[in-house]
């Protein structure tokens, strides 16, 4: 049963292999990060993992692609 899921992202290799085996397995994944200075670089990290799985990333209360 495909699942909608709220993935905390960092950016990071944990979060983005855990949000690429979620997407394998056919769940509907979205992205969530959070835009907290000076960790802004994380954030930038989390996106571009997102825009490769072509995932929503959701940051700083908006939805970012």
């Amino acid at each position: 049963m495909k699942k909608r899921v709220l993935l905390g992202m960092s950016g990071g290799v944990d979060s983005s292999v855990v949000a690429a085996l979620l997407k394998i397995e056919g769940h509907e994944v979205i992205g969530l990060t959070m835009l907290v200075m000076p960790s802004i670089e994380a954030a930038d990290a989390a996106r571009s993992v997102a825009q490769a799985l072509s995932i929503p990333v959701i940051a700083s209360g908006g939805v970012t692609n």
